[in-house]
């Protein structure tokens, strides 16, 4: 009989051979182990492996899939109406020039709460090189502080997938990962931007052309009229309209189950309603910002939802990996050991997300991983602190260890006009920053505030 242990390293083994050296999809990789579990496990019988790990492949798409999607849209929409760069201009008129490298910080960590870190970077770096072209110094301040704050929200803040994936492996709701992912991010990327003022002042890097981005675009992005622009408030409904949904539901739930609102609220904070009705916003603010038909409308919306489809597939093999190490005993067996050996369950999910992050480079892959890993261990465990902590451990470790087999590695390097040696000196070194502060946050929390 192999033991559920020996069971979860071959699987473990596997996904590294697949992903990391063999080059395969995460989406089938995670579908193989998730088989491989099934098979060698003797809690599962060998005609139902299969058949298990499809239905719970199909439990958890039906958790986050309308989620991530709809997710997807409103970014896509946010970028071509000219709302993010509204909402990234009004925080700079706000905080003033001189302070521009936090308004880029902030704007960072705004958007990429409903949009990909990708994207955001995409969106926000022509305005740190028009910021170069205007003020001639601190341009890698300008770099590092954008990359400090759209890759804090990404990791910790749902809708971005993998914290949904997290809450729907966990158990958690998704209102309370909102509130505590936003505050835990908050001095992790503070202190990222302090170690961006830092490295500005020590490292010398030449202002250089991009991809796309030549010295003519910059002038006239810095000068772009505002008119061209949505107004602020409707920009930003998208992304706080289904924030004040789902965490009024979570607030009236948490003080009175029983009162006359939770059954409205509990309608209005359905994650999938919220986003539902941010993504009709998000829709209109488009068209009228850019006069589209219905025809010229598909596009954005096909080209969201072929990059969210994605996401849903590898988030729900994620899912039916978890579950069928859940069936094998996995979980009933990290608890004996991890009490054996005293190992602290918040350090094995930070350390287990590191491990799997320098191995194959997505954080997102990270996330989905060691939370299938971490759920059987969670839930058949009373812990001293909310389970949304472990969610944020296992989110810190996910920024840790970034280099050339990530691919925000290469966006910031291409895009950015820095060369691998300065990429290496300033981003990886930030990311390592931002994930051991939100983790020494977590800990804290945990003690301070156990929220149980």
């Amino acid at each position: 009989m192999m033991h559920p242990i020996l069971v979860l390293l071959i699987a473990i083994a596997l996904i590294f051979l697949l992903i990391l050296h063999l080059k395969v999809n995460a989406f089938i990789a995670l579908i193989t182990a998730a088989l491989v579990v099934g098979i060698l496990s003797p809690r599962v019988k060998l005609a139902a492996a299969m058949e298990e790990t499809a239905r719970i492949f199909g439990e958890t798409a039906g958790k986050i899939g309308i989620v991530i999607a709809l997710a997807a849209v409103i970014g896509q929409c946010l970028m071509e109406s000219g709302a993010a760069d509204k909402i990234t201009r009004r925080i700079v008129a706000l905080l003033g020039e001189r302070y521009s490298s936090l308004s880029l910080l902030g704007s960072g960590y705004v958007l990429s709460i409903p949009v990909f870190f990708d994207t955001v970077f995409y969106l926000l770096v022509p305005l740190a090189r028009a910021m170069r072209v205007r003020t001639g110094k601190n341009y890698l301040l300008y770099v590092m502080s954008i990359c400090a704050g759209a890759t804090v929200t990404h990791s910790l803040v749902p809708p971005t997938p993998g914290p949904v994936a997290m809450a729907a492996m966990l158990k958690l709701d998704l209102g309370i990962v909102i509130l505590v992912g936003f505050m835990v991010g908050l001095p992790a990327s503070f202190c990222g931007w302090l170690f961006a003022n830092y490295m500005d002042r020590k490292l010398h890097v030449e202002f250089r052309e991009a991809p796309g981005l030549r010295m003519k675009e910059l002038e006239e992005l810095a000068h772009k009229p505002e008119s061209e622009l949505p107004g602020f408030w409707f920009s930003v409904m998208p992304i706080l309209l289904p924030v004040l949904f789902i965490t009024s539901n979570t607030v009236v739930s948490s003080i009175d189950k029983e009162s006359a609102v939770a059954p409205f609220t509990a309608f209005l904070g359905n994650p999938n309603f919220a986003l539902l009705v941010s993504t009709g916003i998000a829709l209109y603010l488009l068209v009228r910002q850019k006069h589209y038909s219905l025809v010229q409308l598909a596009r954005p919306v096909e080209s969201a939802l072929a990059s969210g489809g994605l996401i849903i597939l590898i988030t729900s093999a994620g899912g039916a990996f978890g579950g069928m190490l859940v069936l094998a005993g996995v979980g009933d067996a990290l608890h004996g050991l991890s009490e054996r050996l005293g190992f602290p369950v918040l350090l094995l999910a930070f350390l287990l997300a590191v491990l799997f992050k320098v191995a194959q480079g997505s954080g997102t892959v990270s996330m989905i991983t060691t939370a299938t890993i971490m759920s059987p261990l969670v839930l058949a465990t009373t812990l001293p602190y909310h389970t949304v902590y472990v969610a944020m451990a296992i989110g810190a470790g996910s920024k840790v260890g970034s280099w050339m087999n990530d691919s925000g590695f290469w966006v910031v390097k291409q895009m950015s006009g820095l060369t691998e040696l300065e990429t290496l000196k300033t981003w990886t070194p930030l990311l390592v920053i931002l994930g051991t502060v939100a983790f020494v946050v977590t800990l804290l929390g945990s003690w301070l505030l156990p929220l149980v």
